[in-house]
C-alpha cells in the first residue's frame, strides 16, 4: 500500500490568519457594553469565534465586520422648509 502524495491528498481550506484575539472582556470594553452582550452575541451565534480549551477568543478582524454589518448610515437632512411670510 502506497502512502498518498501531496498531489494525491486531498485539498484542505486552510483558516485564514486571525490577527489578534481578543477576550470578551477586551470586546465588551471596546463595545463599551457589559460582558454579557459579547456572550450573548456568542449564545445566539451572531458573531463567529474561537474556542481554545475553556476560552473563547474573538478576533479583531471579526468584531470590526460585525461592527461594520451592524453600523447604520446616516439619513440625508430633510431639505429646510421656508416659513411663510404673513
Amino acid at each position: 500500500m502506497s502512502t498518498p502524495t501531496a498531489s494525491t491528498r486531498p485539498a484542505t481550506a486552510r483558516a485564514p490568519e486571525p490577527g489578534r484575539l481578543l477576550s470578551v472582556e477586551e470586546v465588551a470594553a471596546r463595545l463599551g457594553t457589559t460582558v454579557r452582550f459579547p456572550r450573548r452575541l456568542i449564545e445566539e451565534r451572531r458573531i463567529e469565534f474561537v474556542r481554545i480549551g475553556r476560552h473563547v477568543r474573538i478576533a479583531e478582524h471579526v468584531l470590526a465586520e460585525y461592527i461594520a454589518a451592524c453600523s447604520v448610515p446616516a439619513a440625508r437632512p430633510a431639505p429646510q422648509l421656508r416659513s411663510v411670510a404673513s
